[in-house]
C-alpha cells in the first residue's frame, strides 16, 4: 500500500523551529517531486514548497520564503521541512503530496498525507 506520512508537527512559540518529515511506504521517492502543502480551517490547501525528484530544484511560496527550507534524504525515503523564524501565521495542518507521474515541480497532488498539525503560539 503506497503512504505517505508526515511527523514532526506540534507546539512552538513564535520564533521557533520545527522540522517535519515525509516518509513514504511502500514505494520509493526517488523518482517524484514532492510538496508540502498547508490548511487552516475555512480556507484552501495552500502549496508553500516543492521538491524535485532530483532536489536540483526546490520552490517557496512567498509567504515562507527565507524561513522554510526543503530538502530530501532519498536513501531515507524522506522529504524534510525545516521551519525557522515560525509565527502564528503559519499555524495549520501541513501535508505532503505528490503526483505519481511527476518528477518536476510544480505539480497536480494525486497522493496525500494525513498531515501534522502545526500550532505557533506563546
Amino acid at each position: 500500500q503506497l503512504q505517505l506520512v508526515e511527523s514532526g508537527g506540534g507546539s512552538v512559540q513564535p520564533g521557533g523551529s520545527l522540522r517535519l518529515s515525509c516518509t513514504a511506504s511502500g514505494f520509493s521517492l526517488d523518482y517524484y517531486a514532492i510538496g508540502w502543502f498547508r490548511q487552516t480551517p475555512g480556507k484552501e490547501r495552500q502549496g508553500i514548497s516543492c521538491i524535485s525528484s532530483s532536489g536540483g530544484t526546490t520552490t517557496y511560496h512567498e509567504s515562507v520564503e527565507g524561513r522554510f527550507t526543503i530538502s530530501r534524504d532519498n536513501a531515507q525515503n524522506t522529504v524534510y521541512l525545516q521551519m525557522n523564524h515560525l509565527g502564528p501565521q503559519d499555524t495549520a495542518v501541513y501535508y505532503c503530496a505528490l503526483d505519481l507521474g511527476s518528477s518536476i515541480c510544480p505539480f497536480e497532488p494525486e497522493r496525500w498525507g494525513q498531515g501534522t498539525q502545526v500550532t505557533v503560539s506563546s
